[in-house]
């Protein structure tokens, strides 16, 4: 597992670009039959990119469990949400088994013992995408489709921002601890995810970027409102943004991302709002 340490906003502002992508960019999540996995120390969410090809992989294959978490199985005190970005697949949780279709979401909770995935085609195969939270009481584990997560829709064409927030994990669709999750789909033509930008004070921030045409990228922007960076971001990547950074992003095309927050709070809205004209 690859471990993430949490970085000052005052050092970040001396980072290079490579030590900026060492810091926040996760790639690489998705090899064959593997499971990768990043631990942030920014509120100790952890990462994960599962892509079952011939093989059953389960959710902790190559991972020191104890040695990262202390405990005896990977969601023993933690909960996690799952989105499928791939071709069909499976996820068993405990001997329940779930299928998962394209951008279906599983939802497990704290306490399930043995969760494993799996593709129904090897040659196009399920690739997992993963945000694991920690956790202090067991929720119900469910499966959500992407008609029955709530919808916002936002943006304008003009604004070349028009956009569909489905919340899956989110309190007006099920109980968490506190692991929200959703994904955003942008429309044909709209290439901002985010823009007037925010930061949030009380929750760190993952986004994971997809469905990008080949050869494309998209322009992730990071950093303090009067210090912003970007990262350069190619298909299936994410991004840590920690709760001191906005995290915006624009594109060479149109896009979906899965954003996964957690911290003090599941409120959507509790953000720290800003123009345009305070970032520099």
């Amino acid at each position: 597992m690859d471990i993430r340490y949490s970085a000052h906003f005052n050092d970040y502002k001396t980072y290079t670009t490579r030590q900026l992508r060492d810091e926040f960019l996760i790639s690489g999540l998705y090899a064959d039959d593997e499971v990768s996995a990043v631990y942030s120390h920014v509120d100790r969410m952890v990462a994960l990119g599962i892509k079952p090809v011939r093989e059953r992989v389960p959710i902790d294959k190559g991972i020191d469990v104890w040695a990262n978490f202390g405990t005896h199985s990977f969601l023993e005190r933690r909960e996690v949400g799952i989105f499928n970005i791939g071709g069909s697949g499976e996820i068993e949780v405990d001997g329940a088994v779930y299928a998962m279709g394209a951008k279906d979401c599983l939802y497990v909770s704290m306490g399930a013992k043995r969760v494993v995935f799996a593709s129904a085609d090897p040659e196009r195969p399920a690739r997992f995408y993963a945000v694991s939270a920690p956790a202090h009481k067991p929720c119900e584990t469910r499966h959500i489709t992407l008609a029955a997560a709530a919808k916002r829709p936002l943006g304008t064409a003009e604004a070349s921002n028009k956009r569909v927030i489905n919340q899956f994990i989110h309190p007006d669709v099920l109980e968490t601890c506190q692991l929200c999750m959703g994904l955003t789909v942008l429309e044909p033509g709209s290439v901002w995810n985010t823009m007037p930008a925010h930061t949030h004070e009380r929750r760190m921030e993952i986004y994971t970027y997809f469905d990008m045409p080949e050869g494309s990228a998209v322009f992730h922007m990071m950093g303090t409102p009067g210090e912003t960076r970007h990262i350069v971001v190619a298909e299936g990547e994410a991004v840590i943004s920690p709760s001191w950074s906005i995290h915006a992003g624009c594109g060479t095309s149109s896009y979906s991302f899965i954003w996964a927050m957690g911290g003090e709070n599941k409120e959507f809205d509790d953000m720290d709002a800003l123009n345009v004209s305070d970032l520099k």
